[in-house]
C-alpha cells in the first residue's frame, strides 16, 4: 500500500489524496502534525533526493527561519526537517523503492501506469 506523508490542510496534499481517491489507489496518511517523522525515514529519503528536494525553500516555514536556523548541508536539513515538519516538500510518496516529493497529476499519472 502507498503511504502519503503530508499536512492535511495542505492544498498540494489535498490534491494528492484526491487525485488516488478518484483513481482508486489505496493509500494510508501519514501527517507530519501529528506523526512527525523519524531520522531513519529522512535518511532514506536523501538516499533518492538531495536535501535540497525535500526542504520547501519556497513555503512561509522556510522564510521564517532566521538564517541560523536555516539548512545548509544533509545533517542540518534533517534536523530541521524534524524539528519542524512543515518544512518539508509535500507531499512524500512512498511505497517500497517508489518515492515521489510533490504533486503534479502527470508526476502522478507516471507513478501509476502500468
Amino acid at each position: 500500500m502507498y503511504k502519503v506523508y503530508g499536512i492535511p490542510n495542505c492544498d498540494t496534499v489535498k490534491k494528492a489524496l484526491n487525485w488516488l481517491k478518484e483513481h482508486d489507489i489505496p493509500f494510508e496518511f501519514h501527517n507530519f502534525k501529528k506523526e512527525g517523522i523519524s531520522q531513519e525515514k529522512l535518511e532514506a529519503w536523501l538516499e533518492k533526493y538531495p536535501w535540497e528536494t525535500l526542504v520547501n525553500k519556497a513555503g512561509t516555514t522556510w522564510k521564517k527561519l532566521d538564517e541560523s536556523q536555516k539548512a545548509t548541508d544533509t545533517a542540518s536539513a534533517i534536523q530541521l526537517m524534524m524539528e519542524q515538519t512543515s518544512v518539508i516538500k509535500r507531499p512524500v510518496l512512498e511505497k517500497e523503492e517508489i518515492i515521489s516529493v510533490g504533486f503534479k497529476p502527470e508526476l502522478y499519472e507516471g507513478i501509476f501506469q502500468s
